[in-house]
């Protein structure tokens, strides 16, 4: 069942990376500098919006483009829910990259189904259940190490990173909050 308003996610993102991702870019690397008063509730608040209008199961493009980086204890959890020892499972699917990040050694992930569901849901790694991260407080933090990286991957990334340009760029605010998202929606 669609859902209402709903964003058919990777026409979308193939769309609106081709025609803006330079200036989504940098608009999030001026971001750094920008002061807007009300980011992070305003960021959580497109997040609850995107996710109204994508759904994850139609798109998948992370689990089929990109890999997550694994904490030690993600991989000894996940081995042992598969029942495998922690270096059978290290060996067979993941690697160490140069700055040190445990990441799969291939694409898409091992644990995706052909229904874009994960078999291992319960036990993923925990950049895969906080994946976008465009949810959490401070914003700003993961703009240079996630958000510039996910716009090209993740649709409801780059939907929220289109209407936080709009409404700050566009639109000139500098004060932002969640009643700009239901306003917008009204509108």
């Amino acid at each position: 069942m669609k859902k209402k308003n709903s964003i058919d996610p990777i026409p979308y993102l193939q769309q609106a990376r081709r025609k803006n991702k330079k200036k989504y870019t940098t608009f999030l690397k001026g971001l750094l500098r920008r002061k807007v008063r009300g980011l992070d509730s305003f960021a959580i608040a497109l997040h609850t919006d995107a996710f109204k209008k994508i759904d994850c199961l139609e798109c998948a493009n992370c689990c089929k483009q990109m890999s997550p980086t694994y904490t030690k204890t993600d991989v000894k959890r996940i081995s042992n829910h598969i029942g495998m020892s922690y270096k059978e499972y290290f060996e067979k699917y993941l690697y160490t990259d140069e700055d040190g990040d445990i990441l799969n050694k291939s694409t898409p992930c091992h644990f995706l189904r052909k229904d874009n569901k994960c078999s291992i849901y319960p036990v993923r790694p925990k950049d895969c259940s906080g994946f976008p991260h465009t949810q959490n407080r401070d914003f700003k933090l993961y703009i240079s190490g996630t958000h510039i990286q996910n716009i090209s991957y993740c649709p409801a990334t780059m939907h929220i990173v289109e209407k936080m340009h709009d409404a700050i760029i566009e639109k000139g605010k500098r004060n932002v909050s969640a009643k700009d998202v239901t306003i917008e929606q009204t509108v």
